[in-house]
């Protein structure tokens, strides 16, 4: 193809013996210039804005980029649907359905590798929407009570499930990365619940080695501080505390102990005379266990002072240290 110009004067036709010479340089020179081509089509096309080519990346074993373990995976064509986030508090392990509790593999190494944890995020964001599955009675071994309840919140709105679903999941990633084995009852992967009974039953069918149930409270205002409840003694319909009494309270005594060192937050003022302890009978999720099981209450969501920690991201995370701090004590005995 031609192209005449302004400024452009073609040249006059070559004479029939240039014309030879010109056919065998260009038979010449295309293999090399093709040659060359391929060349920059696939190293210089790979630099940004044709500057220098990035190096092509290893296609065996796992990629390494900036420190970080890359996902060996191609990544495909097309999306199959959004992505799941890595930040903490992203429902990474839901099941569709939501019936079975959220569990996971344990590390491959680590002080607590066979060991067996379950965590147990008090209430459910959806229990709002289902006021009349969570009122219906279930047995608790001493009597009857409501299946579960919506927890309390903030005066701001943020509720009770919103933290504990928060702190449970820092929590499993600890505990995860000491080599334990850590099974949440819930991850709000499922409508609404467990019932109390059931949330029991998880961590008895898992042979848990520990059950912490995370709560927050919502006590009166000026009312501060966390506390640690334990198993009393009942016996009475599938309920039988005895052989869990002694190892709870070792549990809840560490967790305590390591939740104020890592929080800095105090015992209760007004549960536990300033122990952090409190012992009862008419929790479902302890009477009906096996195992051994406390219930943790982080802090006061009605006090501002409390909720204002509570609301607080970086001090969720201390409060996950405390507790998977104290767990470990414990299973390490």
């Amino acid at each position: 193809m031609s192209y005449a110009g302004p400024e452009f004067e073609p040249t006059p036709p070559p004479s029939r013996s240039r014309g030879r010479t010109a056919m065998v340089a260009v038979a010449t020179l295309v293999p090399t210039a093709l040659v060359a081509w391929l060349i920059w089509t696939v190293v210089g096309s790979a630099s940004d804005g044709g500057g220098p080519a990035r190096s092509l990346p290893e296609t065996h074993g796992s990629a390494t980029v900036s420190g970080t373990e890359a996902d060996p995976t191609p990544t495909p064509s097309r999306s199959p649907g959004p992505s799941k986030s890595a930040k903490d508090g992203d429902k990474d392990d839901t099941k569709p359905g939501g019936s079975q509790p959220s569990s996971s593999a344990p590390a491959a190494k680590g002080p607590l590798k066979g060991k067996v944890v379950v965590i147990d995020p008090g209430h459910n964001p959806g229990n709002f929407q289902h006021t009349t599955e969570i009122n219906r009675q279930v047995d608790i071994g001493t009597n009857r009570k409501e299946c579960d309840t919506t927890g309390t919140s903030t005066n701001a709105g943020y509720t009770e499930a919103q933290f504990t679903l928060d702190v449970s999941r820092r929590l499993r990633t600890l505990l995860q990365q000491q080599g334990a084995t850590v099974t949440l009852t819930q991850n709000a992967d499922r409508p609404w619940g467990p019932c109390v009974d059931e949330r029991a039953r998880i961590g008895n069918t898992a042979k848990a080695d520990a059950v912490v149930s995370v709560h927050a409270d919502g006590s009166a205002a000026g009312n501060r501080g966390f506390h640690v409840i334990l198993p009393a003694l009942v016996k009475g319909g599938g309920a039988d505390t005895a052989p869990i009494m002694a190892p709870s309270r070792d549990l809840g005594e560490r967790i305590a102990g390591n939740f104020v060192r890592a929080t800095g937050s105090a015992p209760s003022n007004y549960v536990g005379d300033g122990t952090g302890l409190d012992v009862r009978s008419d929790l479902g999720g302890l009477n009906l266990s096996k195992v051994p099981k406390v219930f943790i209450e982080c802090g006061n969501m009605r006090d501002s002072k409390d909720a204002a920690l509570l609301t607080d991201g970086a001090w969720r995370q201390r409060a996950a240290q405390g507790i998977s701090e104290g767990i470990v004590s414990f299973l390490r005995g």
